[in-house]
C-alpha cells in the first residue's frame, strides 16, 4: 500500500506550481500586443428602443381573428387577423409593434413556438407594409403604419409539426388541438386583459369541437365554403387561456345536473369511435371528481368548465391547465381498458385543481400583464406541488383510482426522490427554475441534474404538512381546511388573486398554529440525501422495497413501454432495449454506462427483460452461497463492450407498508368525503 505524501511536501509542491503558473501567466500577458497609441477599443452598440411596456388601459377597438384549420394533410393553420390602429399612431403614422406570445401560461417558460410561425404579410388598406423583426426580441414585429390607416390586416401561417421530431403534433387526419397563442399576434403596450378579440375558426366539415369559449351561433356551412364558427368576444388573455380540441369522433358528457349555474362537461375526442365508449360507472367517477372538488374547496371560479380530453396515439401528448377548461390527452384505451389505464387517471384531477390553484390563486411573481413579460417561478412548489398532491387525493376520493393504487403511486414518488442523487447539491427550490432552464428538453443525467422536482417532491412536502396538521390538531383539522381557506374564497369569481410565500404561511397558521415558514424553508432549501418522507410516517406508512413491482408500477411500465431497474442495478430501458436513464452513482453508472446505449446481452445470452430480471436475482447471495456474476454486453454508438456490475441486492421495487400500531391517516386522506 502506497503511503500518502506528507502534508508539508504537498504544500510545497502546490506553492511551486502556483509560482510557475504566475510566471507563465505573466509571460502570456506580455505576448498580447497593446493597442496602438490613440487606438479605440470596441464598445457595445446602443440597444434599440425598448418595446412599449404594457399599460393597464383599454385597447381601442376589437381584434378580429380567423383561423382556418382544414389543411390536415400539411398540418398548416392559416390565419387572417385585423388589428385596429390606435388614434395616436393613425394621426401621423409611425411604428406599431405586434407581439407573438412568448411566455405561455402553464408552461412557466418562454416557449411560444416562434420557429413555427411563417408567411407573415401585413397590409393597410390593401397595401403591403414592410414589417421588420426586432433585432433583440425576435417575438416582436415592427410595422410602419402609414398616416391615416385605421386598421392593419395580418396574414400568416402556424406551420405545426408534421412529426414528433419537430415538436408536439397538433393536427392529424382525425383530430386537432388549436392553441390560440400559436395563431395570433397582439399589439404591444397593453395588458392582455385589456385587448378585446372576436375569434373565429374554420373546421373540417362534420367535426365536433370543445372549448371554454362559447359560440355566437351554430353556423357550419353557407353552401359556398365552410363557414367559420364565431365565438363571443373575449379579452386576449381569456382567448389564449381557452384552447380548442376538434375531431371527427367526438362525445360530450355532462358532469353536472341540467341547469347548474356552473356546468361542467367532459368533451371527448378520439382516433376511433370505439374509444369513446365510457360505461355509466366510469362516467360516475368523473362526476364524483367534480363533487369531491367542490367538497374540498367549497367554491368554483368559472362560469362553466370543459374537461378537454383526446384519447389518441396520433396527437401529441399534453397535460395543461386553464381557468375554465383542461387540455389533456390519454391513451385510446382510457375507458375500454380501464383496468390498465389507472396510472394516468390523476391527470384530470390535477388539471381541474389548477382552476383553483394556479389560475384563480396564482403566485404573484408568476402573474404577468401580457405574454411577453417574463414570469418568475419561485412558488411552483405550491402551484404545481400542491396540485400534484390534490390530483392523487381527488382521484382516489372520486374513485378514478383505488386507495391501493394511490398508495402504490405515492410509493413510486417517495422512492424516486429518496434515491435522487441530485439532492446532494441542488435544493428543490432551485428546480422551480427548470421550466426556463431546460424547457423539458432531454437530460443526460436526470437523477443528478434534477428536473422540475417541485412537482412530486413538492407533493411529498404537502403530504408532510397535511399529516402534521392532523397530528398537531388531534385530527380535527387538515390540509383540506387550508384548501378551503386559501382557494375557496370569492366563489364565482375568476379574477386572478395573486399570493406570496407569506400568504401561504399565514393561511397554514390560521388552520393550525406552527412555525410553518421554517417547516417549508427547511424542506425547500435543504440539500442532502433522503426525500421528505415524514408525511408517510405520520400517515401510518413506511417506504419498503420488495422483489415484485406493484400493480401500479407494472401498469405504468406497460403503458410507457419501459422496464425499470432503477432501484437495483440503476437503469431503465425502453422496449427496444435502449437505456433511457441511468441513476447517477448506481451500479450501472459505476460500470460506465450512460443513457442511449443499447443492451444486447446478459451474461452472454441475448437480452430480454425476463433474462435481465433473472440474472439480477441470480446475482443475489443465497443461503450463504455467493451470487452469480452479472455482465452486460452494450452498444454505444459504434462501440461494443462488456461490463460487469458489482450488484448483489436482487430486484427492488418500492411499496408502502403499514407501521404497526400507527394511526392510518393516509387512508383517511384518500377516503371519499360526504
Amino acid at each position: 500500500m502506497r503511503r500518502p505524501r506528507p502534508a508539508i511536501r504537498l504544500s510545497a509542491w502546490l506553492a511551486s506550481v502556483s509560482l510557475i503558473g504566475l510566471a507563465s501567466g505573466a509571460a502570456a500577458r506580455a505576448q498580447v500586443p497593446a493597442p496602438a497609441a490613440g487606438q479605440a477599443l470596441p464598445q457595445p452598440l446602443a440597444m434599440p428602443p425598448a418595446i412599449p411596456a404594457p399599460r393597464d388601459i383599454a385597447y381601442p377597438g376589437t381584434l378580429g381573428l380567423e383561423v382556418n384549420a382544414t389543411d390536415l394533410d400539411r398540418h398548416v393553420f392559416s390565419v387572417t387577423e385585423t388589428i385596429p390602429v390606435p388614434d395616436e399612431i393613425a394621426r401621423s403614422g409611425g411604428d406599431m409593434v405586434l407581439l407573438y406570445p412568448k411566455w405561455l401560461p402553464g408552461n412557466h417558460s418562454p416557449s411560444g413556438p416562434i420557429d413555427q410561425f411563417g408567411g407573415l404579410v401585413v397590409s393597410a388598406e390593401g397595401k403591403p407594409l414592410a414589417w421588420a423583426r426586432d433585432t433583440v426580441d425576435v417575438y416582436a414585429f415592427h410595422v410602419p403604419v402609414p398616416k391615416g390607416a385605421k386598421s392593419l390586416e395580418a396574414k400568416f401561417q402556424f406551420l405545426s409539426p408534421i412529426t414528433r421530431e419537430e415538436g408536439r403534433v397538433v393536427m392529424t387526419p382525425d383530430l386537432l388541438n388549436l392553441q390560440w397563442n400559436a395563431t395570433a399576434l397582439y399589439p404591444a403596450g397593453y395588458f392582455s386583459r385589456d385587448i378585446k378579440v372576436d375569434a373565429r375558426v374554420v373546421l373540417p366539415e362534420g367535426w365536433g369541437y370543445g372549448t371554454a369559449l362559447r359560440p355566437l351561433k351554430a353556423q357550419r356551412d353557407d353552401g359556398a365554403r365552410l363557414a367559420p364558427i364565431a365565438f363571443q368576444t373575449v379579452d386576449f388573455a381569456t382567448l389564449v387561456d381557452s384552447p380548442l380540441f376538434a375531431g371527427r369522433y367526438y362525445r360530450k358528457i355532462d358532469l353536472t345536473p341540467s341547469g347548474s349555474n356552473a356546468p361542467v362537461s367532459l368533451d371527448l375526442f378520439a382516433d376511433t369511435p370505439d374509444s369513446l365508449d365510457a360505461t355509466p360507472a366510469q362516467i360516475a367517477a368523473h362526476r364524483a371528481l367534480v363533487t369531491q372538488a367542490y367538497l374540498l374547496f367549497g367554491s368554483h371560479h368559472y362560469a362553466h368548465y370543459d374537461f378537454l380530453l383526446a384519447l389518441t396515439k396520433q396527437l401529441g401528448g399534453i397535460g395543461l391547465e386553464h381557468h375554465q377548461s383542461s387540455e389533456n390527452s390519454g391513451p385510446p384505451g382510457y375507458f375500454t381498458e380501464w383496468d390498465k389505464t389507472f396510472p394516468m387517471r390523476d391527470l384530470l384531477a390535477h388539471e381541474y385543481t389548477h382552476s383553483w390553484n394556479g389560475k384563480f390563486r396564482r403566485p404573484a411573481d408568476l402573474w404577468a400583464p401580457n405574454f411577453d413579460v417574463p414570469e418568475r417561478d419561485s412558488l411552483l412548489w405550491v402551484y404545481e406541488g400542491q396540485t400534484q398532491y390534490w390530483g392523487y387525493v381527488l382521484a382516489a376520493r372520486a374513485g378514478l383510482i383505488t386507495a391501493d393504487q394511490a398508495r402504490d403511486a405515492i410509493a413510486a414518488v417517495a422512492a424516486a426522490y429518496d434515491n435522487r442523487a441530485g439532492r446532494l447539491w441542488r435544493p428543490v427550490q432551485d428546480t422551480t427554475n427548470d421550466p426556463i432552464i431546460a424547457q423539458r428538453a432531454p437530460l443526460s443525467w436526470t437523477s443528478w441534474q434534477r428536473s422540475e422536482d417541485y412537482y412530486s417532491e413538492g407533493q411529498l412536502i404537502w403530504l408532510d404538512a397535511d399529516t402534521l396538521i392532523r397530528k398537531l390538531s388531534g385530527d380535527r383539522h387538515s390540509l383540506d381546511d387550508f384548501a378551503a381557506r386559501f382557494f375557496g374564497v370569492d366563489s364565482g369569481s375568476y379574477v386572478t388573486a395573486p399570493y406570496k410565500f407569506e400568504d401561504v404561511v399565514a393561511a397554514l397558521n390560521a388552520v393550525q398554529p406552527y412555525d410553518w415558514a421554517s417547516f417549508l424553508r427547511a424542506r425547500l432549501d435543504r440539500v442532502g440525501p433522503g426525500a421528505p418522507l415524514d408525511g408517510l410516517a405520520q400517515g401510518g406508512w413506511k417506504l419498503v422495497y420488495t422483489e415484485t413491482p406493484t400493480p401500479y408500477l407494472k401498469a405504468y411500465q406497460d403503458e410507457r413501454k419501459l422496464h425499470d431497474y432503477s432501484y437495483s442495478i440503476g437503469l431503465r430501458l425502453d422496449n427496444d432495449a435502449h437505456l433511457t436513464d441511468v441513476a447517477w452513482g448506481g451500479p450501472a453508472w459505476k460500470a460506465g454506462l450512460a443513457r442511449d446505449a443499447t443492451l444486447l446481452a446478459v451474461n452472454g445470452v441475448a437480452y430480454t427483460p425476463e433474462r435481465l430480471s433473472a440474472a439480477i436475482t441470480a446475482a443475489k447471495p443465497d443461503k450463504g452461497a455467493p451470487g452469480q456474476a452479472l455482465t452486460l454486453l452494450v452498444k454505444a454508438g459504434e462501440r461494443y463492450r462488456t461490463v460487469s456490475l458489482d450488484y448483489h441486492g436482487g430486484l427492488r421495487y418500492p411499496h408502502l407498508e403499514r407501521i404497526d400500531g400507527a394511526q392510518d391517516r393516509l387512508d383517511q386522506i384518500l377516503a371519499s368525503r360526504k
